[in-house]
């Protein structure tokens, strides 16, 4: 396995399920990346899982068979069930799922076969389709979320923090869009988003900082920072309405 980009555990570890999948039915991979958090400062051995892209030659049914009873053993270990792709879903996929796309090609680490992820051509206009109606899609969410929890501040807070990190690789499409490079840990996604949308992004922190349970928030509070988290996805979603493919 390839891992010199890896932390020494994470690869240890990914390398038992890589041999145990391979053992099954090596012919059919043509190619092995783990991506997200497992490549990042952001990794907590205790919290976070180890994510990984298994691509085929062609799509075989009877792999998933095959790889399907790992789940249980390496799922106690800490890596998730890998997603299952093929180069031909890659290339017909990328104007469906810009957004996915894009995260994976900026935080990824090829450790078998080919990279097909590092010189994929995501455009712009997909791009800000997808953000569009990724933001209108969180706004109806929000309002959703809010009437659902009928005034109770303890489970607006949650629903908050429950829907947060959805909101990353979104942050990093819209700093992309927005001509930025986007960082790879989480911690500064705020602030580069702040700076090239001029957007003050403050509510967001507070809903990071209440999902390391580092406050509890008042039924003042809370409903405070929803307001101004609303307004901030209402203000980057007028944003990217206004630009032009």
């Amino acid at each position: 396995m390839n891992t010199p980009d890896l932390n020494p555990d994470i690869a240890a570890r990914y390398q038992q399920f890589l041999d145990d999948a391979l053992s099954r039915q090596q012919d059919a991979i043509h190619s092995v990346h783990i991506v997200g958090s497992a490549l990042t400062l952001d990794y907590d051995p205790n919290v976070s899982d180890i994510n990984s892209v298994f691509v085929l030659h062609e799509m075989d049914l009877g792999f998933l068979d095959l790889v399907a009873p790992l789940g249980k053993k390496y799922g106690k270990k800490g890596i998730a069930a890998p997603l299952i792709m093929t180069p031909k879903y890659i290339d017909h996929s990328i104007d469906v799922f810009p957004i996915e796309f894009l995260n994976i090609k900026l935080l990824h680490c090829t450790v078998r076969g080919q990279d097909v992820f590092k010189g994929l051509d995501i455009p712009k206009s997909y791009l800000r389709r997808q953000c569009e109606r990724e933001l209108k899609a969180k706004l109806i969410g929000l309002r959703q979320g809010y009437i659902s929890a009928a005034g109770e501040p303890k489970i607006l807070t949650q629903g908050l923090v429950e829907s947060y990190a959805g909101y990353l690789p979104l942050f990093k499409a819209l700093i992309v869009l927005l001509g930025r490079e986007a960082p790879r840990i989480n911690r500064e996604i705020l602030s580069v988003l702040e700076e090239a949308a001029g957007i003050k992004m403050d509510a967001c922190l507070q809903v990071a900082i209440y999902k390391k349970r580092e406050s509890k928030p008042s039924v003042d509070d809370i409903r405070l920072v929803f307001k101004d988290f609303y307004g901030i996805i209402e203000r980057l979603g007028d944003m990217i309405d206004a630009m032009e493919d």
